[in-house]
Order: C-alpha cells, then sequence, then structure tokens
C-alpha cells in the first residue's frame, strides 16, 4: 500500500480578503531565503533600479529620519541608508521576521557605521510616535496590506509636516496592446517560474498577479494618497507602465 503524502496542500490566498494578513504573512516567511533571487529573475535585474529611482525621488537633503515599512530583506532600507547627502537615521519595518532575519544578515554583510536597525513592524500598527520621520518609504508592499486606506492612513502618522511618503509599487495596465502582454507575462509565465524556485505552498506567483489585479491603479493610488492627509501627489511610471514610483508630502 502507498505511503500517504506528507505534502501539505496548497493556499490560495485571495488577495481582496480583509483578513488575509496572516496568510500573507506566512506565505512571505516560505519564501524568505529565494525572496532575492526571484525578484532579480523576475524583473530581469531591474527592481534594484527601481529602488535607487525611488530614494531619488524623495529628494533627500541630509539629515533625515526614514522609515523604510514593509521593508522585506532590507534591499530599500540599505539603499537610503547609501544615498547621498547621508540621512541621520534609517530603520526597516516588516511584519515577517523571516525576512527581517534575511535583511540583518544582509545589512551586516555590508558592514560600515551606523548601519540600520530593523524591527518587527505592522503597517497597519507602527510601533512609532506620530511625526517621527522625515521620509517614510514602502516597496512592493502596499498591495499585501488588509486595509489600503487604513494602511496610507498609518504611514502618514508617523510623518512630520513637510515629509515625503515614497511608494513603490507595481500597477495595473489598463489598456492597448501592452496590456495583454504584461497580463499574459505576469499571469501565465511569472507563476510558473516563481513556483518552481519558490515551492510556495501558499502559491505567492499566483497570489502577486492576483492582487496587482485588484489594487488601484497610479491615478487612484494618487487620490487615496491625497484622502489621506498628503499634498503634492505625484507619481512617475516605470518598466512601460507596469511599475510606479509616487511621492507625497504631509500637509
Amino acid at each position: 500500500m502507498p505511503e500517504a503524502s506528507t505534502q501539505e496542500p496548497p493556499v490560495h490566498i485571495d488577495p481582496s480578503d480583509p483578513h488575509k494578513g496572516a496568510q500573507v504573512r506566512e506565505m512571505f516567511a516560505g519564501i524568505a531565503d529565494r525572496y532575492d533571487a526571484l525578484n532579480r529573475v523576475l524583473s530581469v535585474g531591474r527592481d534594484q533600479s527601481w529602488r535607487r529611482k525611488a530614494v531619488k525621488m524623495a529628494k533627500l537633503k541630509g539629515g533625515e529620519r526614514i522609515l523604510d515599512c514593509c521593508c522585506g530583506t532590507g534591499d530599500l532600507t540599505l539603499a537610503f541608508w547609501a544615498a547621498k547627502p547621508q540621512p541621520s537615521f534609517v530603520v526597516g519595518g516588516d511584519f515577517t521576521p523571516e525576512m527581517l532575519h534575511i535583511a540583518r544578515r544582509k545589512t551586516l554583510s555590508v558592514g560600515g557605521p551606523d548601519m540600520p536597525p530593523y524591527t518587527a513592524a505592522d503597517a497597519l500598527h507602527l510601533p512609532f510616535r506620530n511625526a517621527e520621520f522625515d521620509v517614510v518609504s514602502v516597496a512592493f508592499g502596499l498591495r499585501n496590506v488588509q486595509d489600503v486606506n487604513a494602511g496610507l492612513r498609518e504611514l502618514v502618522r508617523t510623518l512630520r509636516p513637510g515629509g515625503r511618503l515614497v511608494i513603490l509599487e507595481f500597477t495595473p495596465v489598463k489598456r492597448g496592446l501592452w496590456r495583454a502582454l504584461t497580463n499574459f507575462y505576469v499571469n501565465k509565465i511569472v507563476p510558473r517560474i516563481g513556483q518552481l524556485v519558490s515551492r510556495s505552498r501558499h502559491q505567492a506567483y499566483k497570489y502577486l498577479p492576483e492582487s496587482i489585479g485588484v489594487f488601484p491603479d497610479a491615478s487612484a493610488l494618487a487620490a487615496r494618497m491625497e484622502a489621506a492627509g498628503l499634498n503634492n501627489v505625484h507619481f512617475r511610471k516605470l518598466n512601460f507602465g507596469t511599475v510606479a514610483i509616487h511621492v507625497g508630502t504631509r500637509e
């Protein structure tokens, strides 16, 4: 008689589920050690340049205090830490301990003085005071927040007046031939490559295109940022319109 399979059944995460947080955390925990490699492969090596552009759009003046929320494995945190003119303090926060472990290990390997610390932080309940930071950033994490509007308000809460919120995120392509091409890549190619490499029980790279599909497009996200208390909201699209960097200033 054949042995029963010990492999756990796949889990499908509904990106529109208002209670998806625990499943999303478990999903990222399961792919943490392969997350960076997958980012490089699936973005064709462009994701780090997108982060550098996000830092540039923050228009640092030097001496700022910076929070990188949903920091994952710390790539954007380290990009801010290495920026010129130099910030006075950079901290990364994420709600997945396994991701933070990778971020700390990566940061130690870089070395140098005043390296960024990392802390457990849920984007809906940040462990920081009101108006504590000059810049708050989030890269490829806002889609995963259970309530995007509440998440935006919480991010803005930690900003000082005149502080900037910087969001780097995928954005849906709404029309034209490019929409059909990007949809084919994101919905057909990405899940296959991602699942092959990540072996995610939570089908992380099936969740990715589904979460992009229900996320506000660039203009709609800008409107939500304004509703959360930001002004001078503007954005720049990258990668043929599939990625956008938004910046808004707290009143």
